[in-house]
């Protein structure tokens, strides 16, 4: 049954849209970010790189397929706030065990619907993402300029590190699940499970790592390659994460980054990095591999970019000699991945696992695993 109860969603600018509430009620804040993705709502809820965000979906009518535990990407909802058209009235697929809306209330996720999601997202195309607030049941009450205050109040996700937050206490390991090449060490930054499956398919042990692991705890591994994965937050204020790539990549371990692994790979390189005015986030961004000089149409979730000139052969300011930017979006022309010429490392800012798709990327995890078996193979010549 869709709720009826008021609900109002309010940007730090102070415009405000009035719906309905919709999964837990009371308050939350975030950085407000639309996903142009037409399903996979489970995946997005559940990507740790949404933590702190509260995000719009495009699509109108979400919630149509229900929820299962298979299609989990972690162990919890991350974002901070949900916002949606059109919730819908049944759960219709075979794969569902429960509704959407049930997982919102369970995981404690205030959300809203019933507002012009559209126009929401052309505000935010032209102004930028911003600090947002959800207010239902009785914090709904509050005075405009209250509920304007304590959006205002919260943090920016410029300078955040938000690693600590999703990534895992402890390590554990995925063992392979076909023919073992090696082991890849993954610093959990805020990876997503079928990152972690697809990593074991092609042969690897991987070893999952928390992101405050040391160099030193990273290398007594003796890893075939080292991964950094997708995660939420400013990569400016990941400078450990940098150090320690920067060591292990003079040690002449293999390397494979995806999203904020791509941005730390760059700021490793000697880049910097910048924030987007409102991001890529869904299952339908088009990149152009320069290599093959096909296009992909690719998941993505970032705020952050790596600032890399785009054409010719670049020289890395942190000495790691030759780099080349290897992927662009077709949309805006932000450098969508890095190839390393000297050193055996790449990086793609976008998600080859795709969890709901596409699954144009998936060649990547392959190429990742060719470098680790020719590394192999020279050293055995």
């Amino acid at each position: 049954m869709i709720a009826t109860e008021p609900a109002v969603f309010v940007l730090e600018d102070g415009n405000r849209y009035v719906g309905r509430a919709y999964g837990a009620r009371g308050r939350t804040f975030g950085e407000a970010v639309f996903a142009t993705g037409m399903t996979g709502y489970q995946e997005t809820l559940t990507d740790p790189s949404y933590a702190g965000q509260i995000v719009m979906m495009t699509a109108p009518h979400i919630g149509n397929t229900g929820t299962n535990d298979e299609d989990l990407e972690s162990s919890r909802i991350w974002v901070s706030g949900y916002v949606v058209r059109d919730p819908s009235r049944i759960v219709s697929n075979f794969r569902a065990t429960r509704s959407l809306d049930d997982d919102l209330v369970r995981g404690d996720v205030v959300g809203i619907s019933g507002i012009d999601t559209r126009a929401v997202t052309r505000h935010i195309r032209s102004s930028g993402a911003m600090r947002a607030g959800i207010f239902s049941g009785a914090d709904f009450e509050l005075a405009p300029d209250a509920q304007l205050e304590l959006v205002r109040a919260g943090a920016e996700m410029t300078g955040l590190n938000l690693s600590s937050t999703v990534s895992t206490a402890e390590r554990y390991t995925v063992p392979a699940t076909t023919e073992r090449i090696g082991s890849v060490v993954v610093l959990d930054l805020g990876v997503k499970k079928s990152t972690l499956n697809y990593l074991a398919a092609r042969g690897f042990d991987v070893e999952v790592l928390p992101e405050s692991a040391s160099t030193d705890e990273v290398l007594a591994l003796s890893p075939s390659a080292l991964f950094y994965s997708n995660g939420p937050g400013d990569p400016e204020a990941s400078e450990g994460h940098v150090a320690v790539l920067q060591d292990v990549l003079r040690a002449g371990v293999p390397y494979f980054g995806i999203c904020f692994g791509n941005q730390l790979l760059g700021r490793a390189l000697g880049f910097g990095t910048y924030k987007l005015p409102f991001g890529h986030r869904g299952i339908n961004q088009p990149v152009l591999d320069r290599t093959t000089g096909r296009v992909e149409i690719t998941s993505q979730n970032h705020g952050f970019a790596v600032d890399a000139p785009r054409e010719g052969v670049l020289e890395s300011p942190a000495g790691f000699g030759r780099v080349e930017v290897s992927h662009v979006s077709l949309n805006d022309d932000v450098v969508e991945g890095i190839r390393c010429l000297d050193i055996n490392a790449f990086s793609v800012q976008y998600h080859p696992e795709a969890a709901a798709g596409p699954h144009d990327s998936m060649y990547l995890f392959d190429r990742f695993r060719d470098m680790v078996l020719d590394i192999q193979k020279d050293e055995n010549q």
